[in-house]
């Protein structure tokens, strides 16, 4: 939550969450305002059963900005998150997690990803519906 301006609206064991994003929307820096943005990479790897991991996908993706709440999350079941890995009952911090295809149902363009292939040496970038 500390890195995002929107809310988290989602449904969890039936109960409705609604989690406020720390960051400000609109961030304060030497007297000029700044559209908050936050970027995420997510890194994926495949295991070749001998210990070793190999990079095949990078996936990058752009959070909006929280004054885009009602595009992107404007109920608990219409929204870019998926149910975070905190447990409640053990006092952990509030967490949720940006689902990526979700992302790219509502603007494609805010999660991209490049394939490696480590045998060719070479990358692509690739759009995701």
């Amino acid at each position: 939550m500390s890195q995002t301006s929107l809310r988290v609206r989602q449904r969890r064991a039936g109960a409705v969450i609604e989690e406020k994003g720390l960051l400000p929307a609109i961030s304060e820096y030497e007297g000029e305002n700044h559209l908050t943005t936050t970027c995420v990479v997510h890194f994926m790897y495949h295991d070749d059963g001998a210990g070793k991991h190999h990079l095949r996908e990078v996936t990058i993706a752009a959070i909006p900005n929280g004054i885009l709440q009602d595009r992107y999350n404007p109920t608990p079941d219409d929204g870019i998150w998926l149910v975070g890995r905190n447990a409640p009952s053990r006092g952990e911090d509030f967490r949720a997690r940006l689902g990526f295809a979700k992302l790219r149902k509502k603007a494609a363009w805010r999660a991209q990803a490049i394939t490696y292939n480590e045998e060719t040496n070479t990358s692509a970038g690739s759009w995701r519906s």
